[in-house]
């Protein structure tokens, strides 16, 4: 049995209330303390304050972005563009983009799994980059 303050948990207890539990229950009590604490320190670092007297849907909201028509179109119209970029670029070049960019691979990887150094892999996408930019201002 471990002894515990019920003030520490409950917040309308304005004094001291020892009260016996078991031990289970301590440890209950002890990890929901935590997780609240945790909780806190998430909300307060990615300023997720959200009144939930403000708006039945908030949440929602919050986690969904709603594009309208004409966003959809433009992002498909720049997607086809920098598809067609990507597809003038030498095959290399092309492949160590994609995979940095779209599949999210180090420059290190890369390297590895083609067997070079990381500074020819750095060079290469720079170069890629300076083409594609070229490529993209041509076409507007």
């Amino acid at each position: 049995m471990k002894e515990i303050n019920l003030r520490d948990y409950y917040p309308f207890y304005t004094t001291d209330m020892i009260v016996e539990v078991p031990d289970e229950v301590a440890d209950l009590l002890y990890e929901y303390k935590l997780s609240e604490a945790a909780h806190f320190l998430r909300t307060y670092r990615h300023k997720a304050y959200f009144s939930l007297d403000y708006d039945a849907n908030v949440e929602r909201d919050a986690l969904v972005i709603v594009l309208t028509p004409a966003d959809i179109l433009e992002r498909k119209e720049e997607n086809a563009k920098l598809y067609q970029a990507l597809a003038s670029l030498p095959e290399k070049q092309r492949n160590r983009i994609y995979a940095h960019y779209f599949l999210g691979m180090s420059k290190s990887d890369i390297a590895k799994a083609e067997g070079i150094h990381k500074s020819r892999i750095t060079r290469s996408i720079n170069a890629g980059l300076r083409s594609l930019e070229k490529f993209l201002k041509e076409l507007s």
